[in-house]
């Protein structure tokens, strides 16, 4: 292929490889079960309910509501997500508990009678939060899946949140840094700060009323959250405060599954979301058109490699932005997006030596025959059962409402719809009529739980946060795994960088680029803007030599992995 020796000859033309790390970083490992997730108090707990006989999905709702509690800015009851099931006889489920826009939603409630979006009105306040899904989605995955008893799987959650749990540092900031919105809403006033003022580390956080609405939850199941008390509760102060969700908006949420979207990837098998997650459809377009050279032949994050991992984000996203929105309302081609003839189209129209303007990058099947506050956990059972799960409250602390009585912080997911054309989300995402807004549609998202096989064997479960650098994160670090043989611990610590089509520039994390690779992507034509970290990833890989499990959570937010 004349591509891949062109991209080969770069190398020789451009020394600017990066390496990850002299001697070998090693991740934690076990031969019966590994739990990576954002907090360690929620690891913990996964991993004991492990240890006690449950499954990947009794972990998976023990994690889920501890979260909910020990990690408020994304864990959370009051958002929704996705999720993959892999059973121990290698069978694979999509489970969507996305939220859904209340009955009273339509399309333009956040502009003016200008048409010009009213500042703010989809990501702070009552008006910005979608029907949440969480609680329904991880009682559906135990109600076919679980093992232990649903009530036991609530009571940790319950008691930390009774109890409450020491703050440390990385929790003091996050919470400081939503300290002025949190200001805004008594009931989060009430919970978030400590009679007004902030909350610093060794202080307790106790959540009295999140300890209520959980043992609701507990004693009732779905009954617990989506009636009674609790949705009364929440369709009061939708009421009161210009919100939409009502009790009967309430009471029609369901979880929904869907298809896993499986393609492959040099003879590795992908298992990802389908709509209304962009997630696995944007993984396969970049992954399909890299599968087109030899990317260990380029060297770990050189200019060369980087280059062609934008151009093909570049394409990817300028078609998650054209064609994706909730298939259950709009028709997604999905076939023709994942199919290898469009990746390899795609490939041939990459400029090896210089970057393309997104201007002149649009929505390409006409070629071919018709903060970013989110958390990630990866678990695996003894009997290889697995768990890749992402939920999310959308931005850090939602839409910083709690509901009065309840403890519940609600999302600002509404934002995630296209709520003008063209117009950008809290992420710099354009969206068109595919994700408008809709009553009872799902807004589109970019989570990407991923799970990868080998040989028909579960080989790695692997997820981020990060709005629309989730994708490019997971889909990075599986090429540090498949491509550049890293273990998972290198392979979640590489610098990580990131293209989404629009706004046009690369970021990167300010930590691992050599000025030498930056100097020769601004050659290059590309724009850049630096960055503290991309992503929060937690994954879990199988250690074929040693017959083990390893695990590593991504130290840059306070994340802890741990294997027995």
């Amino acid at each position: 292929m004349i591509l891949n020796g062109v991209f080969s000859a770069i190398i020789i033309l451009i020394l600017s490889t990066f390496p990850v790390s002299a001697a070998q970083k090693k991740p934690v490992y076990g031969s019966h079960g590994a739990v990576a997730s954002a907090d360690i108090i929620a690891t913990r707990i996964g991993l004991d309910i492990l240890k006690q006989g449950g499954n990947a999905v009794d972990a998976a709702v023990a994690v889920g509501f501890t979260l909910a509690v020990t990690y408020p800015q994304a864990g959370n009851i009051g958002g929704g997500g996705f999720m993959i099931v892999r059973t121990g006889n290698n069978e694979f489920y999509a489970l969507d508990y996305r939220e859904k826009a209340p009955a009273a939603a339509h399309r333009d409630m956040y502009l003016d009678e200008n048409k010009n979006v009213i500042e703010a009105s989809s990501t702070l306040g009552y008006l910005a939060s979608g029907v949440p899904g969480t609680v329904a989605g991880l009682y559906e995955a135990h109600r076919r899946f679980g093992k232990l008893p649903w009530n036991k799987l609530l009571q940790p959650a319950i008691e930390i949140a009774e109890n409450g749990f020491e703050i440390n540092r990385y929790k003091e900031n996050s919470l400081g840094y939503r300290y002025e919105k949190f200001l805004l809403f008594p009931a989060t006033k009430a919970v978030f700060t400590k009679n007004g003022e902030k909350y610093h580390a060794g202080d307790l956080l106790v959540q009295k009323d999140l300890a209520e609405t959980l043992k609701r939850i507990r004693d009732k199941g779905t009954d617990g959250f989506y009636s009674g008390k609790t949705a009364e509760l929440i369709a009061e102060a939708m009421a009161e405060n210009n919100g939409l969700i009502t009790e009967e908006d309430l009471a029609d949420y369901n979880a929904k599954w869907r298809e896993p979207l499986e393609f492959e990837y040099r003879g590795y098998g992908i298992i990802s979301m389908p709509p209304p997650s962009s997630g696995g459809l944007v993984l396969a377009e970049i992954l399909n058109t890299l599968e087109n050279t030899d990317i260990g032949r380029l060297g770990h994050n050189s200019s060369a490699m980087i280059h062609l991992w934008v151009e093909a984000e570049r394409q990817a996203y300028a078609d998650r932005a054209e064609y994706m929105g909730d298939a259950d309302f709009v028709s997604v081609p999905v076939a023709e997006l994942i199919s290898k003839e469009y990746a390899k189209q795609n490939f041939y129209n990459i400029d090896p030596y210089f970057a393309r303007k997104s201007e002149n990058v649009h929505a390409g099947l006409k070629q071919i025959p018709e903060h970013v506050e989110t958390t990630h956990f990866s678990i695996v059972d003894e009997n290889g059962m697995a768990v890749s799960n992402t939920y999310t409250l959308n931005g850090s602390f939602g839409s910083c409402v709690v509901i009065p009585g309840t403890g519940i912080l609600m999302n600002n997911e509404m934002d995630d719809f296209s709520i003008k054309p063209g117009y950008a989300n809290m992420f710099g995402l354009i969206g068109n009529e595919a994700n408008a807004i809709e009553a009872g549609k799902r807004m589109l998202s970019s989570m990407t739980p991923t799970m990868v096989t080998r040989n028909d064997s579960l080989f790695m479960i692997v997820g981020s946060p990060g709005g629309s650098t989730i994708i490019t994160t997971v889909a990075q670090v599986l090429s540090n795994v498949i491509d550049h043989g890293m273990n998972i611990r290198e392979a979640v610590e590489a610098p990580k960088f990131h293209h989404q089509w629009l706004p046009d520039y690369i970021r990167y994390e300010r930590l691992g680029f050599p000025v030498d690779v930056l100097n020769n992507l601004r050659n290059m034509g590309h724009q850049l803007q630096k960055t503290d970290a991309l992503g929060d990833t937690h994954a879990v890989l199988w250690d074929n030599k040693h017959k083990e499990w390893t695990a590593w959570s991504d130290p840059k937010k306070n994340g802890q992995a741990l294997a027995y």
